[in-house]
């Protein structure tokens, strides 16, 4: 099959050629917006969350704009501005960096809440607090997800969030041990940690692996109330070059290897990515089994 009839992947799914061109010529429409657009690629294409209850909208929007990338499109222009880096900052509405640090055990800040990011105001904190002190930025998660902040009171301790898991990594796969095949159906069913943050004037010992704890004593239960399915397997990725791993190690994570250092797009085996490594929790002790169904 030659390059130009093969398909083409965008978000996780397999685009053909004829699917391609319809998506460009929705795009020629003026009266379509971007939403619009990605809501036909769901309804027209079938591309639905795992249960089939909803479509799956924000993979869409993803996977156009990779198609815009590739120079496959050219998508109409947004009908609200895309937000800028720095927007969420917090003006007199919340301490954004107390003095001095608080460096209190886990165990000494009493009850702690960590609950699912509301829109509105704890959407524009944990996008901020992300924004300004995680050393990946703030980017818009893939796919399905959950955001996270733990709370004393109405103090900030940590962000975390949760999203669709990476398409490929070997050293996962093999653990896992499922073909290729399932695992394409099945991939929704892994969700990745992809951001985690005590803040910087939160200096506190065994915080990190507490709230990893109550998070995967949670999430199956909040993805469910969300999406009506329970992943099965949670991932993420350290740099190893700049973190040590430790708090997944002592919340049971279990390392299963290292990626390659290189991004998608690196077909010459050019390495320009930090080598991560890759920690994986199972949420149920049958989760193999059902993986590779």
């Amino acid at each position: 099959m030659s390059e130009d009839l093969a398909p083409r992947v965008f978000s996780g799914r397999a685009f053909s050629p004829e699917e391609i061109d319809q998506v460009k010529r929705w795009t020629e429409d003026p009266s379509l917006s971007r939403t619009d657009i990605a809501r036909l690629v769901c309804d027209t294409f079938g591309w639905v969350h795992a249960d089939g209850s909803r479509p799956k909208t924000m993979s869409a929007r993803v996977a156009l704009l990779q198609m815009e990338r590739r120079g496959l499109l050219t998508l109409p222009p947004p009908r609200v501005p895309p937000p800028v880096r720095g927007r969420w900052r917090i003006q007199n509405r919340l301490e954004s960096s107390p003095s001095p640090v608080d460096t209190r055990p886990a165990g000494a800040w009493g009850p702690i809440d960590l609950r699912p990011v509301a829109k509105g105001f704890e959407s524009e904190i944990w996008n901020d607090f992300i924004e300004r002190y995680h050393y990946l930025g703030y980017t818009v998660l893939p796919g399905a997800q959950i955001r996270y902040i733990a709370w004393v009171g109405d103090k900030p301790l940590a962000c975390l969030s949760f999203s669709a898991s990476a398409w490929k990594t070997a050293p996962r796969d093999k653990w896992i041990g499922w073909s290729p095949e399932v695992q394409k159906k099945n991939l929704s069913l892994v969700v990745n940690n992809s951001r985690f943050l005590i803040l910087p004037w939160i200096q506190s010992k065994n915080l990190a692996s507490m709230l990893l704890g109550k998070v995967v004593r949670r999430i199956g239960a909040d993805w469910l109330a969300r999406y009506h399915f329970a992943p099965l397997l949670l991932e993420t990725f350290v740099d190893s070059e700049q973190f040590a791993g430790t708090c997944y190690r002592a919340a049971n994570w279990i390392w299963v290897g290292q990626t390659q250092g290189r991004g998608k797009k690196d077909v010459k085996n050019e390495y320009p990515l930090p080598v991560k490594d890759i920690w994986l929790y199972p949420l149920r002790p049958d989760f193999r089994e059902i993986l590779c169904r």
